[in-house]
């Protein structure tokens, strides 16, 4: 019996720990944070920004492997000319 009480209390304990400390995590926030607290302008605004610089850093990479691979297209694509032996 003391057994199931322990395991009952532990659930009782652990279960609602680990769903707060789970949706902090999720949110990228602190673990003993309140998970009920609305993010300030400030820390959405950082978010934000942090996203749009990634994606524009993504976006410019593969802009910049594409045109790499344009211009070696380019260079396999021109030939140079065959020099003629010279007259003799």
């Amino acid at each position: 019996m003391k057994r199931i009480k322990g395991m009952i209390f532990g659930l009782f304990i652990g279960i609602p720990l680990g769903i707060w400390f789970g949706f902090n995590m999720g949110q990228d926030r602190p673990l003993l944070s309140n998970p009920f607290n609305e993010p300030t302008f400030q820390e959405s605004l950082k978010k934000t920004s942090e996203n749009l610089i990634e994606k524009g850093g993504e976006v410019l990479e593969k802009s910049g492997q594409a045109l790499q691979n344009k211009a070696e297209e380019e260079v396999d694509e021109f030939e140079l000319p065959t020099p003629e032996p010279p007259p003799q």
